[in-house]
C-alpha cells in the first residue's frame, strides 16, 4: 500500500465511517455502564444538542429516531461506497488511521497548548463539574466529544458554512472553506459555557477551544471524518482520563 493510496482509502466512507463506529458503541454502552452512578446525568453537549432537536420536531421519539437515522444513513454511505469499490478492507489502513489519529492528537495538544501558554504563559485550564466525576464518565464524554461533537460542528456546521459561502454567495471554495473553518471554530468554543454543565469562560478558555476547533476544522476538511472523530476522542482521553 502507497502513501498515495492510504491517503485516498483512508477518506473513503467505507474506511472513515467505520473507523467511527468503534466510538459510537463505546459511547453509548458506557453511557449505560454509568447509568446511576455519580455524574452519569452528564452528557456530551453536541449529543444532547442534536437529540433535543429531533425532539423539538418529532416529541419523546425524537431522540430515538436521531439514533436510528444516523446509524441508517452511516451504512446507507458505507454500503453505496462497498459497492462502488468492492468489498475488500484492508487491516492495514485502519491500523495506519489509529496510528495517525493518535500522533495527531498529540500533535494538537502540543500545538495548541503550546500556542496559549505562549500567549497567556504557563495558565492551566479548568475541568469544571467533568473533574468530580469518574473515570468511566470522562472515558464516556471523550469518546462522545470525538463522534458528535465533530458531527455537528465539522460536519454539520463547517460544511453548511463552506456550502453556503460557494452557492449562496458566490465565494471561492477557498475563501468559503476559511470563513467556514474560522466561524466553526468560534461557535465550538462558545458553546462550552453554554448549559448548567458549562465550563466557567476565561479568555484563556476561549482562546484555547478555539484554536483547536480551528485544528479540528482544518483537519476535517483535510482528512475526513473518521481520523478527525478519532483524533479529537483521543485528545480528550489524553485530557480528561490519562
Amino acid at each position: 500500500m502507497t502513501a498515495t493510496s492510504y491517503w485516498q482509502e483512508s477518506q473513503a466512507p467505507r474506511y472513515s465511517l467505520l473507523f467511527a463506529l468503534p466510538l459510537f458503541i463505546g459511547y453509548e454502552i458506557l453511557a449505560l455502564a454509568v447509568s446511576g452512578g455519580p455524574g452519569s446525568e452528564i452528557r456530551n453537549g453536541a449529543d444532547v444538542m442534536l437529540q433535543t432537536a429531533f425532539a423539538e420536531l418529532l416529541g419523546q421519539r425524537g431522540p430515538m429516531v436521531f439514533e436510528v437515522s444516523l446509524i441508517v444513513l452511516g451504512l446507507a454511505l458505507i454500503g453505496r461506497d462497498v459497492h462502488r469499490h468492492g468489498r475488500h478492507l484492508s487491516g492495514l489502513v485502519f491500523l495506519g488511521m489509529f496510528a495517525e489519529a493518535a500522533a495527531l492528537a498529540l500533535l494538537c495538544g502540543l500545538l495548541v497548548g503550546g500556542v496559549t501558554s505562549h500567549l497567556f504563559g504557563a495558565v492551566g485550564m479548568a475541568l469544571g463539574p467533568i473533574e468530580h466525576t469518574t473515570v468511566g464518565v470522562r472515558l464516556m464524554l471523550s469518546l462522545g466529544a470525538g463522534l458528535y461533537e465533530e458531527l455537528l460542528f465539522r460536519v454539520i456546521l463547517v460544511g453548511a458554512l463552506a456550502w453556503a459561502g460557494r452557492r449562496l454567495l458566490g465565494w471561492s471554495a477557498t475563501l468559503s472553506g476559511v470563513v467556514a473553518v474560522v466561524a466553526g471554530a468560534l461557535v465550538f468554543s462558545a458553546v462550552h459555557y453554554v448549559g448548567a454543565y458549562g465550563d466557567r469562560l476565561t479568555l484563556y478558555s476561549f482562546v484555547y477551544r478555539t484554536l483547536a476547533g480551528l485544528f479540528f476544522s482544518a483537519l476535517y476538511l483535510l482528512r475526513g471524518f473518521g481520523i478527525t472523530a478519532w483524533t479529537h476522542a483521543l485528545y480528550d482521553i489524553f485530557v480528561l482520563v490519562a
